[in-house]
C-alpha cells in the first residue's frame, strides 16, 4: 500500500520527528511529536502505537531515519516525507 492511501485512510499513527519548538509552528493534525533523537528512549512508546508508523518531519531527512531505525527495530514503518505534504493527503481524506 502506498504511504497516500494508508494517510487517505486514516491507517497507522502519524509521528511528527521534528523538535517540539517547529512542532508548535505547525503539524498535522493528530500527529504525535516525537523528536528523531528521542526515538532509542521512546521504544516502549512507540511499540504501544497503531502501526505501520507513519514518520514525517519538515522535509523528508529526519523522517526517513526515524523510519528505518524503527524498522531495524522490528516496527512497520514508512517515510511519510514533509509534514506539509501529509497534511495535504490528510485533508483529502477529511472531503471524502
Amino acid at each position: 500500500m502506498h504511504i497516500e492511501q494508508l494517510i487517505t485512510n486514516n491507517d497507522g499513527t502519524i509521528i511528527d520527528v521534528r523538535t517540539p519548538r517547529e512542532f508548535m509552528g505547525g503539524h498535522v493534525a493528530g500527529s504525535i511529536n516525537i523528536p528523531v533523537v528521542e526515538l532509542p528512549y521512546r521504544m516502549k512508546d512507540l511499540k504501544e502505537l497503531s502501526p505501520p508508523l507513519l514518520f514525517c518531519c519538515a522535509s523528508g531527512n529526519r523522517s526517513g531515519h526515524a523510519a528505518q531505525f524503527c524498522t531495524n527495530q522490528g516496527l512497520e514503518s514508512y517515510n511519510a516525507g514533509a509534514w506539509t505534504t501529509v497534511n495535504y493527503y490528510k485533508s483529502l481524506a477529511s472531503q471524502l
